[in-house]
């Protein structure tokens, strides 16, 4: 059983290492990561996990973001710790996120990731949404919050702040 809770400032260095034992060395170089300098997540939608002792087991953001002048959730990271990975955790850090997001009003969710894995939360590939290189466009995927909220939404992923 896992206690899951909107993340609190005191959890930043914990949800920080936490990434860090699950990512490779140099994460914060990937694209995604220079959609998020100058960008504050959306609280709401951050979330952690701890296990019966109290122990950090998960964790997941969300960042806010424009294709091209259409607003957008950007997903990620999610991480689960190693002794809790196969538990369903990430699952429910995605379901539970999701529905919150939905809940709040947004209507279109994207992320870099596996189709594999993401697509079982109904994730699919998009088609004309350019996250900045190198990133493979294979794995830009995306899910509506709103029926049609991707139809006739493309152009470049841009940060949330800029013009």
């Amino acid at each position: 059983m896992f206690d899951l809770k909107r993340e609190a400032p005191d959890d930043w260095w914990e949800v920080e290492a936490l990434l860090d034992l699950c990512f490779a060395p140099g994460r914060e170089a990937l694209s995604s990561y220079r959609l998020r300098d100058g960008v504050e997540p959306v609280a709401a939608l951050c979330l952690v996990a701890r296990d019966e002792e109290g122990t950090l087991a998960g964790a997941i953001r969300h960042w806010p973001v424009r294709v091209g002048a259409v607003p957008a959730l950007l997903l990620g990271p999610v991480a689960v710790h190693p002794t809790h990975q196969g538990e369903g955790l990430g699952g429910l850090l995605v379901r539970e996120s999701l529905a919150e997001a939905a809940r709040l009003g947004w209507e279109r969710v994207l992320l870099v990731g596996d189709a594999p894995y993401y697509g079982r939360f109904g994730f699919t590939r998009l088609e004309g949404v350019e996250m900045p290189p190198p990133t493979n466009p294979e794995r830009v995927l995306g899910v509506e919050l709103r029926p049609g909220a991707w139809e006739g939404v493309a152009g470049p992923v841009r940060r949330w702040n800029e013009a």
